[in-house]
């Protein structure tokens, strides 16, 4: 009984091997259609109004949420619950001219109140405010209230608690000034693991530097790298099977700066699970 056993187990060794070289095959397959799909879309970060990061460029900004803010909670780019994320908020929904497609959520703004512009900014800005710095969750899409988000407006609707820090709420509306700057953030980037066996659905978050990511690959211990899709927001795809095994990240950002996360998903890691790395960009 025992020989028979034995013999049994063994002869699962040659089918092990063959399941795994399909499986990195079909990962191959599947992640060289998702680069010719992603192609497209992630060819159009050169935009100056997202990307500017040393001059202040002009704008409109508005508000919205509620002075507790619960309004900003399920937005555009993914994140659900701004709050349990770390974003606070201290946040903006973007007008589509700077959305662009979702790849700027995560992305940190410096914005200060224009009070030179009319008289009216005069009356409502706070002259002392200084400037805010706040992150992208958001988007406000064409044909909100008053049309401040149509096309081709660059424009911030932001959450109640950052618009008071520049105006009196009784403005509505204020001419305002913005440019990019780095993300400050505690810990190493985080990966919030969802999907199912044959399908992942990463969502990332508590990026530091440029903040927005616009292009991840991930790898699995037995398989090379694998380009990935944005699904929405900051939520990214591959079709692959990397159950049992770590999972490491390569994330590119808006700014062209690319790291590579090593093993930041141990091997024994679930689906609806949080995993962070030990450093971040």
């Amino acid at each position: 009984m025992q020989q028979a056993a034995t013999a049994t187990t063994a002869g699962w060794g040659p089918l092990r091997k063959m399941a795994q070289v399909a499986n990195r095959s079909v990962c191959i397959v599947l992640a060289t259609i998702l680069v010719a799909i992603s192609n497209g879309v992630l060819s159009k970060a050169g935009d100056s109004r997202i990307v500017a990061t040393t001059t202040f460029m002009d704008a409109k900004a508005t508000y919205y949420g509620g002075n507790d803010a619960s309004g900003t909670m399920n937005g555009g780019c993914g994140y659900a619950n701004p709050f349990a994320l770390g974003y606070g908020d201290q946040t903006t929904a973007l007008s589509t001219a700077l959305w662009n497609k979702g790849l700027t959520c995560g992305a940190c703004f410096e914005i200060r109140c224009k009070i030179s512009a009319t008289a009216y900014a005069k009356k409502w800005c706070y002259p002392k405010a200084g400037s805010i710095k706040i992150t992208a969750t958001n988007l406000c899409p064409p044909g909100s209230h008053g049309g401040w988000c149509d096309p081709p407006k660059s424009h911030f609707d932001l959450a109640y608690a950052a618009f008071t820090r520049l105006a009196n709420f009784q403005a509505g509306v204020i001419p305002i000034q913005y440019r990019r700057t780095p993300c400050q953030k505690t810990g190493g980037i985080k990966f919030s693991m969802n999907g199912n066996p044959y399908w992942n659905l990463v969502l990332v978050h508590n990026v530091a530097g440029g903040g927005n990511v616009h292009a991840m690959q991930i790898k699995g211990s037995r398989t090379g790298f694998m380009q990935m899709k944005q699904n929405w927001g900051q939520n990214w795809e591959a079709y692959c099977n990397l159950v049992g095994q770590s999972v490491t990240f390569k994330v590119t950002l808006g700014n062209g700066r690319t790291v590579t996360f090593w093993n930041a998903v141990s091997s024994n890691w679930k689906f609806g699970q949080t995993y962070q790395a030990k450093y971040n960009f």
